[in-house]
């Protein structure tokens, strides 16, 4: 699963977590930041700007355009009697719709603009199985899907979205949805599988559109946002930051496999592990009881695990949220996520506990002031830039609560289906996503810097931390042990070394029997010259 599919798929609150938040907000900090209006309609004859968020993404892809880091896919199989037509016109429906999946993205003077095209009603190309072996089957399919995940988009000269489908069997088929993370995020594919859903269901039954019409589309939420960022609420916020990460370390100084390269590269890869879910109820009791969150419990726990591994008792995480501020967006397939700044106070020692209420009054602060785009905080901060590592953090952490399952689609039994595209972007990542049997975690790291074995132990290490926290919340950051009973047995024996087993007799006669059986092997390395076994025993003879 590639890193922008896990990392702001992630940014959408339970309606326990919206609770919660809400009687933090109320009880706890006060925020004085105006409401905001409706977004109007953006004017039609003026250029369409991209949002701030869009901007950076832009950038970076003509960095690399070559590079599918920012692809987002979208992987179902799905098994019955699929009607392809109605399924095609449901997809087409979805981007006339939503502008923003027929939008490309030109240069204009001195920046990029947004260009909406027509729809169409072709945007399903069908491919049909290469005939191979029953036991090779799902090894094709999934190399079927990785291709079509890791392909590139030219964003000038095609839309950020294609979708592909490829006929396995008469009743097997897999759908390949994939996304450029410009134009969607996390939130966008819940809106996607909602919409699929209902749209297929209409169809197949010669209904029409069940949805109602949209008020805006995401190029007036980019306008209006440009408007919001130079008024007076944008200033409000970044003195809020300014103040907030005054005197911040710059660098996260982890130990690495390797050195830190002086330019780093976009090679990475991911380790899968899983949190169980009765640690994960353990944590969730502990946050309750605290007035938190189960993210800020597992954050806290990822905070005191990097301040173990680094020594840093100031540790600055980020965390992706869903951006979607005001009512209008919610229902629109866009790029909104909104990435913060948390900054951990870990210093003297504290509690678990402690620790905790640090982490939720740093969230819940970060969240009343999660308008002021990432790049645009670098930039006013004027936050210390180096090619070797990201800015103002290198670590970050989120969790979604909501399943990461694909539509319901009538008649059909829909499954995710696995591709390899790697990581990217240059952080040590802890992504985790909440199912039935507990919490779905991959940590996604820079393979310029550690290798699989080393993220195989961190991850190891944060299970037994955080098992240690939830069992004990009062114990000292220090005294929380970073591996567990069957870890420290292991190594005790493996630092013991192999039993052996030496016969009944004095030293001088073991000497002897060796002499014996190997007299012109080197025995000691002398100033004079080498001794073999032989030469020493009659020696000592």
């Amino acid at each position: 699963m590639s890193i922008d599919e896990l990392t702001e798929r992630r940014e959408s609150l339970s309606a326990a977590k919206r609770a919660v938040l809400a009687r933090l907000l109320r009880t706890g900090i006060k925020s004085d930041a105006p409401a905001a209006g409706a977004i109007p309609p953006r004017d039609p004859a003026a250029p369409a700007q991209l949002s701030a968020a869009q901007q950076r993404l832009w950038f970076l892809h003509q960095m690399e355009p070559g590079s599918a880091a920012f692809n987002i896919p979208l992987l179902l199989r799905l098994r019955g009697p699929l009607e392809v037509p109605a399924l095609e016109l449901a997809l087409a429906e979805i981007v006339r719709r939503h502008e923003a999946l027929r939008t490309l993205f030109v240069l204009r003077g001195a920046g990029p603009v947004q260009q909406v095209l027509p729809p169409s009603d072709r945007v399903l190309p069908v491919d049909d199985l290469p005939a191979v072996l029953a036991e090779e089957r799902q090894a094709a399919v999934r190399a079927w899907a990785t291709r079509e995940a890791s392909a590139p988009f030219d964003l000038a000269a095609e839309p950020g979205v294609r979708a592909r489908l490829l006929r396995v069997a008469a009743d097997e088929h897999v759908l390949a949805v994939i996304l450029h993370h410009i134009v969607s995020d996390g939130w966008s594919t819940g809106v996607l599988y909602r919409e699929l859903a209902a749209l297929y269901g209409a169809f197949t039954r010669g209904e029409p559109s069940p949805l109602p019409p949209l008020a805006i589309q995401y190029a007036d939420y980019a306008a209006w946002q440009r408007a919001r960022l130079a008024g007076p609420e944008h200033a409000r916020q970044v003195e809020y930051w300014r103040a907030r990460l005054a005197g911040a370390p710059v660098l996260l100084d982890l130990p690495t496999d390797r050195p830190r390269p002086a330019v780093q590269g976009t090679g990475g890869s991911a380790h899968r592990f899983r949190i169980p879910r009765d640690l994960h109820e353990r944590l969730s009791a502990l946050a309750r009881a605290q007035g938190a969150t189960p993210f800020m419990a597992l954050a806290a726990g990822w905070a005191a695990l990097l301040h173990r591994w680094s020594g840093h008792d100031d540790v600055v995480v980020g965390t992706p949220v869903a951006g979607r501020t005001h009512p209008q967006t919610e229902p629109l397939i866009g790029f909104f996520v909104q990435t913060l700044a948390l900054r951990m106070d870990l210093s003297g020692d504290p509690s678990f506990r402690a620790l905790l209420g640090r982490v939720r009054q740093t969230t819940v602060e970060a969240y009343a002031h999660q308008e002021v785009p990432l790049d645009q905080l670098v930039d006013e901060l004027k936050v210390e830039r180096s090619l070797s590592h990201p800015p103002l953090f290198q670590a970050m952490v989120a969790l979604q609560n909501a399943s990461g399952a694909g539509p319901e689609l009538p008649g059909l039994r829909v499954e995710t289906v696995g591709a390899e595209v790697g990581a990217g972007e240059g952080y040590l990542a802890l992504y985790m996503e909440e199912d039935e049997r507990g919490l779905d975690a991959v940590l996604q790291y820079p393979t310029d810097l550690w290798d699989a074995a080393t993220i195989g132990r961190l991850a190891a290490q944060l299970l037994a931390l955080l098992d240690a926290a939830a069992a004990d919340p009062g114990a000292r950051l220090s005294r929380l042990p970073l591996m567990s009973d069957d870890e420290q047995a292991r190594l005790v024996a493996e630092a013991a070394g192999p039993g052996l087993s030496l016969p009944d007799l004095p030293v001088h006669r073991l000497f002897e029997a060796q002499a014996a059986r190997m007299p012109d092997a080197v025995a000691v390395e002398a100033e004079d010259g080498p001794l073999t076994y032989g030469e020493l025993d009659r020696r000592a003879s």
